[in-house]
């Protein structure tokens, strides 16, 4: 489905649709089904929301990539802590972030979306956007979280963004996305093999 399509169908369960086949493909399929659905299943039972499409796509991947990473122990400092997605620089969500996240939780901790003009030695962010802005800030911005465990995204178009873990990409007509295992590593991060096999591309070591 393209950019120009609108919202519409009904988010269709694996259950629904999967056909008898072996383990490892029915697992691949469901990852699929979570990640790549077409824009009209994405936002099923969502209003016409009041930003472009791509970037309505580009906040449900925020949250939908959570679940296929793993944080090191101790990233919490309680059982009901939030997960964190900061949003940091130019905010392109307006609130549809937020509201594609109320009462969403990652396990036992409830999914919260945090601003931040610029990074700060304190910043506790699970997942941080960093928003278009000057490349001296993008650069700045993951350098701040480089070494720490957080899971760093920004847009392709968005220069000097080398050390993004996640890099949102547009391939005819689609939001896609690229990774950087390597700088997943340095996060501390485990990126489960589903979704790299999901990604466009794949930097760096397995």
């Amino acid at each position: 489905m393209t950019m120009s399509q609108r919202p519409g169908a009904n988010l269709p369960r694996a259950a629904d649709t999967a056909l008898p086949r072996p383990r490892a493909r029915m697992a691949k399929c469901a990852v699929a089904l979570v990640l790549m659905l077409p824009i009209a299943s994405l936002f099923a039972q969502v209003r016409q929301p009041e930003i472009s499409l791509e970037y309505a796509v580009k906040a449900t991947y925020l949250y939908k990539l959570a679940p296929f990473v793993n944080w090191p122990p101790r990233t919490f400092a309680s059982p009901d802590a939030p997960f964190d997605i900061c949003v940091v620089g130019q905010d392109p969500f307006n609130d549809f972030l937020e509201k594609s996240v109320a009462g969403r939780k990652l396990g036992t901790h409830p999914i919260e979306v945090r601003r931040l003009g610029a990074v700060t030695p304190g910043a506790d962010c699970q997942i941080a956007y960093i928003g278009s802005t000057r490349p001296e800030k993008v650069r700045e911005a993951l350098q701040a979280f480089n070494g720490r465990p957080v899971l760093t995204v920004t847009d392709s178009n968005d220069p000097d963004s080398s050390g993004s873990i996640v890099q949102f990409v547009i391939d005819r007509g689609h939001v896609r996305f690229e990774i950087d295992n390597s700088a997943a590593i340095r996060n501390h991060l485990v990126i489960s093999s589903k979704l790299l096999n999901l990604a466009l591309a794949v930097k760096g070591a397995g």
